[in-house]
């Protein structure tokens, strides 16, 4: 029996979250818009929402007004202090803490050097990638180096080709307990391409099948050998991987194949699969350099033959907060920790800095992430927490305009017209595990900051490996999450929208 090819269909931006349907609840969560002018007496009290939701687990929500004394009481909450893992919600608090520490204006430079000097075309030294944490870098941008460098007269190297990844803790992939074939987590250094994922094509030909493993943009697709992909004859499982002699080894089943397609799959080793491509591009422009090698210490001395810039930080936080993309999360949070104390030692040392960084800066209690994403099921952030530190003095001017507009929907899932709060803010869902975190600004002016996190993590638990990609239930649970949060917010817009 044919797998559907709807297995196999990746997305561009890995971390995006899909449409989650399920069968309406039996009775609706979502009160009535008041006529204006009406009190808070007329909205479905907060309880009752919580007691029809059907969300098993544990439900938490907190409410404050934007500008309040730190230990101002919340306008309204439940379990405030309950330890659920915040999933992407917990990218605000790495958005904040990478603007803080690095500055909106930072840029992320992935730079070419050269440990000799440049005569007559020839380099009398080294050639060396290094890579700064740019998290968006990807074949086009390597190209531009690369002519770059043939712009600056580089015709022959006469000592060896390096790449440096290791300015930043390096990982071969963001949260162990993943499926392997899930682009949204792939390995992590300082020196990244096109979001450390391959992408692989199958197609059909002369009665068999041509399959491609090219870092592909719309410019440029070159072949990459670092990933390779072997068709298998067997029904399941659909994907497996090895990591064997320094290249990922993916197979893949033949019957789940259909008739053709392509989806993105991670890279292990993504400062290798950079300097596998950009030779390959040097090449293309007539410079042959020897096979990649990694250098963990920069020589002293060296002098910059071409360079590409990031955009400024603070439009790659926005990008982050709009599509969710784990890696470029990790990056700015190991950035940042860098900048602050130091080169830390793995992702998670570098998530509990900045947890620390948290409690000391903003006063909050119980944050205990183990990365930057959220990825990981193990991090922790109360609501209140969460909270505290959206509406402490000056942090929405930060992250309030780079979060996403969240649309308010009645109970038929169409647009309410005229709510009374306008509302942005950043999901966050894994398996049993949903989150809203963000701004309401009223019509007469007022702002408040709000969370809502649901975690059944017994639940979670108790899932294979394999079951962490479409658990049974999964999507029905997250439903009734999601119209959970529109229930209190539409709540919301009914007690506080002309306050």
């Amino acid at each position: 029996m044919k797998l559907p090819r709807r297995l196999f269909l990746g997305t561009l931006l890995a971390g995006f979250a899909r449409p989650l349907l399920a069968a309406a609840p039996a009775s609706s969560l979502r009160p009535r818009l008041r006529p204006e002018g009406l009190g808070a007496e007329e909205a479905t009290p907060a309880e009752t929402l919580l007691a029809e939701a059907g969300v098993t687990g544990i439900s938490s929500f907190a409410l404050a007004r934007v500008g309040d004394a730190p230990n101002a009481p919340l306008l309204e909450s439940h379990a405030p202090e309950a330890s659920l893992p915040p999933a992407s919600v917990g990218k605000c608090l790495t958005a904040l803490y990478a603007l803080e520490v690095l500055g909106p204006k930072h840029r992320f430079a992935t730079r070419l050097m050269a440990t000799g000097p440049l005569r007559n075309g020839r380099l009398d030294g080294d050639l060396i990638l290094v890579g700064g944490g740019d998290p968006g870098l990807d074949t086009t941008d390597l190209a531009g180096i690369a002519a770059r460098m043939k712009s600056a007269g580089l015709r022959e190297v006469a000592g060896k080709f390096y790449y440096h990844g290791s300015a930043l803790p390096e990982a071969r992939l963001i949260d162990a307990s993943q499926p392997d074939h899930l682009g949204y987590n792939p390995g992590v250094s300082a020196l990244n391409l096109n979001y450390n994922r391959v992408h692989f094509e199958w197609k059909p030909e002369g009665g068999k099948w041509r399959v491609t493993m090219e870092a592909r943009t719309k410019k440029y697709r070159p072949a990459v050998q670092i990933a390779s992909m072997q068709i298998a004859d067997r029904s399941s499982p659909v994907y497996t991987y090895a990591d064997r002699g320094g290249r990922d080894e993916w197979t893949v089943s033949r019957e789940a194949l259909g008739k053709g397609g392509a989806r993105w799959l991670p890279v292990r080793r993504p400062a290798a699969y950079a300097a596998e491509v950009f030779a390959t591009l040097a090449r293309s422009g007539g410079l042959v350099l020897k096979t990649p090698e990694p250098l963990r210490q920069l020589p002293q001395g060296m002098t910059e033959i071409a360079r590409h810039e990031s955009p400024p930080l603070g439009e790659i936080a926005r990008l982050m907060l709009r599509y969710s993309n784990n890696l470029t999360a990790e990056l700015l949070g190991l950035s940042a920790t860098t900048r602050a104390s130091g080169r830390p030692s793995s992702i998670p040392a570098s998530a509990r800095a900045m947890s620390q960084w948290a409690a000391e800066r903003y006063g909050l209690n119980g944050v205990a992430m183990v990365d930057h994403s959220g990825l990981g099921d193990a991090s922790r952030f109360p609501t209140e927490a969460l909270v505290r530190m959206l509406s402490a003095p000056g942090v929405s001017q930060r992250l309030q305009p780079i979060l996403k507009d969240v649309v308010l929907m009645d109970e038929q899932g169409r647009k309410v017209s005229r709510p009374g709060l306008t509302v942005v803010g950043k999901t966050g869902t894994l398996n049993f595990v949903s989150g809203l975190a963000g701004y309401a600004d009223s019509r007469a002016g007022g702002s408040y900051a709000f969370a809502i996190l649901s975690g059944d993590v017994p639940r979670r638990d108790a899932l294979s490996r394999a079951e962490r990609e479409r658990p049974r239930g999964g999507r029905t649970w997250t439903a009734r999450a999601r119209r959970l949060q529109q229930a209190l917010l539409l709540r919301w817009s009914q007690v506080y929208g002309s306050a």
